[in-house]
């Protein structure tokens, strides 16, 4: 009896195909990936059809899987991408997100820096969504000459996008997945809040933005380390940060005052959303409070916050090494602090809880 020719197996997700015996006209049946289980396994789906040979078949599997990728064959034979382009997409996240969904209330200013982050990915905007790869969506940001909080939206917004394209099965993965920012944040420059902003702020310590505005605000650290940075609720300390070795490699005791804000929040992501989505709802938070800008007009950034973990341990007497310390700073030329001023996690926490909280 001549043995049935071998075939390559099927990768997973492809779906499958099974032989039902030579005395059919078509024995090779064409089935779809498998979607549904129940206690007794797999639930087998109706089958695409039926071919006469293994290769008939294959290519009606192929065809469906093309075909659901959003991908037609041309007059030639050829399979050519039939997705919508990242302008078709960007027009239908941002009526889905702004118009149709009535869940959520965004304001003028949010809305403005979406489009203004989708304005700026214009190279992206004829392209279709299904070719775009990782390398395309990275060179758009590695070739963007604006400020770091302009491309955080940007990529804010590729993830968005992506993440919209999946839930309407327009495409499978997410390209934006790990696309970064190159440079350090620039935004270095800033304005503590006041004592009276802080004091509403406090008044308002029941909101989760707001919450968070005050763990930064005692703590110290840029806003982009608060994706990485560990924390130890048990001995009570943050640890870690980005952009020089000091910064990096330090430890600030958890302020007392804000200890259940961060028990209250996830350790391994204590921002609960990127640092652009969370800019963006500070942004409306400090609006509806009414303390969006400083007495000089400008806008109370994220980094302000830092500044205000500065003005606070100057306020009320943390020991100047201590601040620095606390805050990732060089001692430049002072060998002797640099090499030898090592500190106990205690000695830092009695300096940090120098600081009073609002009356």
């Amino acid at each position: 009896m001549a043995r049935r020719k071998k075939h390559m197996k099927l990768q997973n997700g492809f779906g499958s195909i099974k032989f039902l015996g030579k005395n059919r006209r078509n024995p090779y049946a064409v089935y779809p990936p498998v979607t549904e289980w129940t206690a007794k396994g797999p639930v087998t789906p109706p089958a695409l059809g039926y071919k006469p040979t293994w290769e008939d078949a294959y290519e009606l599997l192929t065809v469906y899987n093309m075909q659901k990728q959003g991908k037609i064959k041309n007059n030639t034979g050829v399979f050519i991408d039939r997705t919508p382009t990242f302008a078709e997409i960007y027009e239908e996240f941002y009526r889905e997100k702004f118009e149709r969904d009535k869940s959520k209330k965004y304001s003028d200013a949010t809305k403005t820096s979406t489009r203004a982050a989708f304005k700026n990915c214009s190279a992206l905007h004829d392209k279709k969504i299904g070719e775009i790869k990782y390398d395309d969506l990275q060179k758009v940001i590695d070739n963007c000459t604006l400020k770091h909080a302009s491309l955080e939206l940007m990529v804010s917004l590729m993830h968005q996008m992506y993440k919209y394209a999946i839930k309407h099965e327009i495409v499978e993965k997410d390209a934006s997945a790990y696309v970064y920012i190159p440079k350090e944040d620039d935004d270095e420059s800033g304005e503590p809040f006041t004592d009276d902003e802080l004091k509403l702020l406090w008044k308002n310590k029941e909101d989760a933005i707001v919450q968070m505005l005050l763990i930064m605000c005692y703590s110290g650290y840029r806003i982009k380390a608060y994706e990485t940075i560990e924390i130890n609720l048990k001995e009570g300390y943050f640890k870690g940060g980005v952009k020089t070795r000091a910064s990096k490699e330090r430890v600030v005791p958890i302020y007392s005052g804000i200890k259940y804000f961060v028990s209250a929040r996830k350790p391994d992501n204590i921002l609960g959303c990127t640092p652009a989505e969370f800019r963006t709802s500070m942004y409306e938070k400090l609006e509806e409070l009414g303390i969006a800008y400083t007495s000089d007009g400008k806008k109370h950034t994220p980094h302000d916050c830092r500044h205000t973990f500065s003005y606070l341990c100057e306020k009320y007497g943390v020991n100047e090494n201590d601040r620095k310390r606390m805050m990732g700073h060089s001692f430049g030329s002072d060998i002797t602090n640099a090499k030898y001023g090592h500190r106990t996690l205690e000695e830092l926490r009695g300096q940090i809880e120098k600081i009073k909280l609002p009356e």
